[in-house]
């Protein structure tokens, strides 16, 4: 079992940043892709990014060049941290895992991951 637990959502203008923090326990994340989801009012859950054991990391085209995620293994926790925001980053903020992957594929199907955390709100407005 993992669980995860999402922190650093909030309010800010268009064009600021934010750092999303993912926390994992339960077992280590060290061979567990790690990736964020969003989902907006009305709108079904997207992958925005994800990042596996060995560093390879996948952006949605919507974010890419804006946003990075990064992982650090020893103390279990995955970050997003998002610059240039606009509008349509409003939404909330999942943290999934996947236990079993390759390394080299992007998974961005919600039905692909095994665990989830509770999401952490994102509102960037103007």
């Amino acid at each position: 079992q993992v669980q995860l637990v999402e922190s650093g959502g909030g309010l800010v203008q268009v064009g600021g940043s934010l750092r999303l923090a993912c926390a994992a326990s339960g077992r280590p994340i060290l061979r567990v892709a790690m990736t964020w989801f969003r989902q907006a009012p009305g709108k079904d859950r997207e992958f925005v990014a994800q990042m596996g054991w060995s560093g390879d990391t996948y952006y949605a085209d919507s974010v890419k060049g804006r946003f990075t995620i990064s992982r650090d293994n020893a103390k279990n926790l995955v970050y997003l941290q998002m610059n240039s925001l606009n509008s349509e980053d409003t939404a909330v903020y999942y943290c999934a895992a996947k236990v079993a992957f390759i390394n080299s594929k992007t998974y961005v199907n919600t039905n692909e991951y095994d665990y989830w955390g509770q999401g952490t709100q994102v509102t960037v407005s103007s």
